[in-house]
Order: structure tokens, then sequence, then C-alpha cells
């Protein structure tokens, strides 16, 4: 069946038209019976994966509040949504932004239809909220760069197929411009990469090695020294992405073959428990269910507790609000001032305060982990997993200097002249 994108539907469309789209596209394309690849195929075609890409780009030039209309008639539909990852979160809006042309073709459509997937390979041990000091190295030889280095705290990186990966080319220039942005190959030699057990039990996060690791010229996004200027559409996409009032993949799997998803025929995923519990999670979440366990318990009467649920009513209504406003001034042509730096603060502080709110209502079923014990698990791992949030995606703490000096005008913090060559900066491993 050949899927391709609708004429009909065009930036000037009403929110009732266009949810009406997305029906009859649905309607038309979508059979159980497919594979997710399939379907992914059938979702790119359409140009509904990615709606506000431009139509030349698998999308359908739509304005930005269209994506949390599209994803919530899918999920409305209970079929899957685009890949979930960091392909279509973080490298394809930076690739659309800074590629060439041969680039764009190369990689987006890979990342809209879920073939390939993506890492970010940024943070190092001696470069995290300071992440301008790294120091993995990539050396010119011919039409490639050579790399040598390490990164930590490398979300997927056990299964992707590239990453988004920041080497300093110049180490004689100033530590913002002698940095270079490559999409780069993970699946070589001169890689290694060790997964990381958290606290939580899981290993999302991993350390990548590089040890005389290459990645072509022609795979230098935004050009030689732009790698500084290239990784800021990254990390605001990354921080819009992850703040509160997100639209979320509209239960789309995680992307690539090596995740094991894309054999995975949609009836029996969408279908299965493990399906039926994300949405249930995900329509049940945050102050939704803690307020049904308060109940549950007796204790949504206490005043106490009833105050910190009004609270984390608020906090989310603002985060939804605030969301819902900064896509309105997009889509007007304008913007809201350090808009993805506040969606990630305020998604800290929700997170903060479900970390205390979630045991104060379940008590001491709160020493114990599992499905079993009231909100199912949830609030025990929302505790353990809490502090992660505040700290990737560029800190809690550098997201207020950032507010500080580039919205609000405050001066910079005292350091060295922003033109000292990097080799005689002391910052990272190099201060020791």
């Amino acid at each position: 069946m050949a899927i391709v994108t609708d004429p009909t539907v065009t930036s000037a469309m009403t929110d009732a038209e266009l949810r009406a789209a997305v029906r009859r596209f649905v309607a038309e394309a979508y059979d159980p019976a497919l594979t997710l690849a399939q379907w992914w195929e059938r979702l790119a075609d359409s140009g509904w994966a990615v709606p506000t890409w431009p139509r030349e780009w698998h999308g359908l030039g739509l304005p930005g509040a269209a994506a949390r209309t599209v994803a919530e008639e899918l999920r409305a539909a209970a079929v899957p949504g685009p890949p979930a990852g960091l392909g279509l979160l973080l490298a394809g809006p930076t690739i659309l932004a800074h590629g060439t042309d041969e680039q764009k073709a190369r990689y987006l459509r890979p990342l809209v239809d879920g073939r390939e997937a993506w890492c970010q390979l940024f943070s190092e041990p001696g470069a995290g909220s300071d992440l301008a000091s790294l120091q993995t190295k990539a050396q010119r030889d011919g039409e490639e760069w050579i790399v040598n280095g390490q990164k930590v705290w490398t979300s997927g990186a056990q299964s992707a197929d590239f990453g988004m990966l920041l080497a300093r080319t110049d180490p004689e220039a100033p530590k913002h411009r002698g940095i270079s942005y490559f999409a780069f190959p993970m699946d070589q030699a001169g890689v290694e990469v060790r997964p990381l057990k958290e606290m939580t039990g899981r290993s999302l996060f991993c350390e990548v090695f590089f040890t005389d690791a290459r990645v072509a010229d022609a795979d230098c996004v935004g050009g030689h020294g732009a790698g500084w200027i290239v990784a800021n559409t990254t990390l605001a996409a990354e921080r819009a992405g992850l703040g509160v009032g997100g639209s979320g993949s509209a239960g789309g799997g995680f992307p690539g073959r090596k995740a094991g998803m894309l054999d995975l025929v949609v009836g029996e995923l969408m279908a299965g428990a493990q399906a039926q519990a994300a949405q249930a999670t995900r329509a049940e979440r945050g102050g939704v269910l803690m307020r049904r366990v308060a109940r549950e318990l007796g204790v949504a009467d206490d005043p106490l507790v009833r105050q910190e649920l009004a609270q984390a009513y608020i906090l989310e209504e603002v985060g939804r609000m605030t969301s819902l406003r900064a896509k309105h001034l997009r889509a007007a042509g304008s913007g809201l001032p350090g808009e993805g730096n506040l969606a990630k603060l305020q998604m800290s502080r929700v997170l903060r305060h479900g970390r205390d709110l979630g045991p104060a209502i379940i008590g001491p079923y709160g020493t114990l982990l599992g499905a079993e014990t009231p909100g199912e698990g949830n609030f025990q791992e929302a505790t353990i997993w809490a502090p992660g949030p505040s700290i990737y995606g560029g800190s809690d703490e550098i997201q207020k200097n950032i507010l500080g000096e580039r919205v609000l005008g405050l001066p910079k913090e005292p350091g060295p002249d922003k033109n000292t060559p990097f080799r005689d900066l002391l910052v990272g491993t190099q201060a020791h």
C-alpha cells in the first residue's frame, strides 16, 4: 500500500479539521497485522510522524502546536506513534537546522521511520555542566577524522546506530570555538560501550570510549569549529522535550534494529500487557495517580497531604499552560525567552515535589518495591529516579545561569578571558 502525504492538509486547517485528517489516515493506513517497521514506514510516508517538519523532509509543514494534536489523535486511536528516542527528539531537529542537503537526505528518513537509532555523545567525566570543556579529540586524517576520548551518561548508546558527537578539533582555539559536531557511526572497532548500572536497577546510561575511531569529514554538521552553535540547537530541543507539557510519542516504540522492536506486530504490541500498562501509566501519571492512591489509603483528607496534592495539580497545570503559551507564540512567529530552560526547571520542580509527596502518601510501603504496592511501584521508582532529570540535559544550575545571563542580562560569573586558547585553560581533567 503506497502512502503519500495528504495535499489537503495545510497550516490553515482548524483543530477539528486536523483531527479529522489524522483519523482518516489511521482508518486508511492502519492494519494490526503490520510489523512496527511497516507501520512506521507508512507513518513516515504520510508526514504524520513529523507533521511540523517541511514537506520536502518528510513532514507536512504544520505549526508547532499541531504536534500535540496529532499525538493526541494517534493515542486516542490506540496506534503506535512515531519512534521514541533521541533521533526524532534531538538529531532530526539539529540536522534540519544545520545539516547540508546531503546530510538531510542520508540521515532524516531512517530516524523518522525508525530504522536507525541515535545517542547523544556530549558529556564527559571532566565536562558535565561545563560542557565546553570537553576533551575528546578529533584529528584530521584526509577525508576522515580520528577520534580519541571518553563520553559518559550516554543514554541508549548500547542500541544506537549513530551518535551526535561533540569533539575538540582545534585545541588552539577558545574552548567554545574549537569544537565540531559529527554524525558519528557507533558500529566500528574503535568504539567500546559500557552500560552503567543505576540505583533503579536499570542501565539506561553508558560510558563510551573511543580509540582511533573514525568519522567522515562529510559528516561534520554545521562546519568545522561550529559545534557549540550546533550543540545549542540540540540542547534547546532536549530541554523543551524534557519539560512539563511535552507531547510524548503516542505509544511509539524504540527505534533501530538493535532495540528488537522493528519486527513486532503492532496489533500484539498495542494489545499486550506491556502496552496496556504503559497506556495506564500515561493516563494516570503524576498528580492523578497520587490523588487516586491517597483516596485508597484514606489520607486524601489529611490537611497536609491535601495541600500538597493541590500543589502538585498547580505545578502540572502551570507547566502545561506554559507549554501551550510557548507553542502559540511560536505559531505566531514570536517566542518565549528561555522557553526550553524554563520548561526543564519546571519539570525538575515537579519531580522533586512528587519525590517527597509520593512516599508521604504511601508511608511504610515506600520501603518496598514492586507492582503489588499502592501505586504499582511508581512512587518508589520516581523517588529513586528524581535526582537524574535535574542533572541531565544541563543541570538546573546551568539553566538558571543561562536565564540570568541571556534573558535577564545579568553579568557573567568571573572567569578567564573568552579568547584564551583551550589548551591554556585549567578545566576538566586538565585542572589536575
